[in-house]
Parts: C-alpha cells; structure tokens; sequence
C-alpha cells in the first residue's frame, strides 16, 4: 500500500520562505509523477507544482512561477517544494499526490493522481 506523507508546514510571515516534503513509500517511487495542490479556506483544492518522472519537467501554476520550486529524490523518496517570497493569497492546505501515467496532459488534473497525502497547513500572515 501506498502512503504518502506530507511535512513542513508552518505559519510564516509574508515574505517568507517555507519547503514542504513529502515521503512516498512505493517501490516504483522512481516512475511516479509527483504533483502538489492546495486548498485555501472556501475554495476548491488546485493544483500548484508537479514534476514527472525521471526528474525530467517541472510544472508550475502561473501565481507560483519564479517563487515556488518543486524538486524530487528518488534515492529517498521525497519531493520538496520550496517557496519563497510567501504571501498570504499561499495560505492553504497542501497536499502532496502521486501518480502513475506520467501523461504531459495529466499533470495539473488531480483526477488522475491516485496516491494521496492528508494535507498539511501553510498560514502566511504577519
């Protein structure tokens, strides 16, 4: 069974910088695409970042290009994301969700990504 665990989170200032890891315990980590979403308060959960398998491609949503950077360690079996210059539109819940296809038009959809974390809160606020 696949689990995925997600840490880091943290209330930080604006400004801030914050990295999120997350630990996939499969021994097929290596041909997962790893993606990560959030869910701020009274809105629907979105995809932010992912990158694909091999460690080749990373995708980011417009708001967190330039500021968020999302990185893997196939030997651990971690992804990270690191944000930086955090503002307070980042608060969420967020969640770390591997999948299986790989496919370049499945990468933001979170329908397709079959393994999940429980979440974990980032609160920027000063």
């Amino acid at each position: 069974q696949v689990q995925v665990v997600e840490t880091g989170g943290d209330v930080v200032q604006p400004g801030g910088s914050l990295r999120l890891s997350c630990l996939v315990s499969s021994e097929t980590f290596n041909t997962y695409t790893l993606g990560w979403f959030r869910q701020a308060p009274g809105k629907e959960r979105e995809f932010v970042a992912a990158i694909r398998r091999g460690g080749g491609g990373t995708y980011y949503k417009d708001s967190v290009k330039g500021r968020f950077t999302v990185s893997r360690d196939n030997a651990r079996k971690m992804s990270y994301l690191q944000m930086n210059n955090l503002q307070p539109e980042d608060t969420a819940v967020y969640y770390c969700a591997a999948q299986a296809h790989g496919i370049l038009s499945t990468i933001r959809d979170q329908s397709q990504y079959q393994y999940w974390g429980h979440g974990i809160q980032v609160t920027v606020s000063s």
